[in-house]
């Protein structure tokens, strides 16, 4: 697994999931707020959603901005670039840069089929043959 780079405190993660209609699906991505937090020590790290749940995309990126982000990474927690990837994030960029234009805003790659999803699934599967 890759090392974490050293913290930019000018530098932010928006952590960006769709949003559930049921709170333990939206605590998922709080909890992982808090770790990115903890191997981030220092960096401006906050969460978002694209609908049913707050703080908003729009709410998230300008926490963003006012704790001092002059660049904000905008991490699709979905596991591949559909609709919401692809047209929905590039919206939110284009609307952000427009707004804070002295911040610069990036859509990073979904989780989609990175090398290590093998191994969760493998790590998954693990939990219910062990069960």
């Amino acid at each position: 697994m890759n090392q974490p780079e050293p913290t930019r405190p000018d530098e932010a993660i928006l952590l960006i999931a769709h949003g559930s209609r049921r709170q333990q699906a939206n605590d998922d991505l709080i909890r992982l707020r808090d770790m990115v937090r903890v191997a981030r020590a220092g960096q401006i790290i906050e969460h978002s959603f694209l609908e049913l749940a707050n703080p908003t995309i729009p709410e998230g990126a300008a926490s963003c901005v006012e704790q001092g982000a002059r660049k904000v990474l905008m991490f699709p927690y979905f596991l591949s670039a559909g609709v919401h990837v692809v047209e929905d994030l590039k919206k939110f960029k284009t609307e952000f840069e427009n707004r804070w234009p002295e911040t610069t805003f990036q859509v990073c790659p979904p989780l989609g089929l990175h090398r290590l999803m093998v191994d969760i699934v493998f790590d998954r599967i693990s939990e219910v043959e062990s069960s």
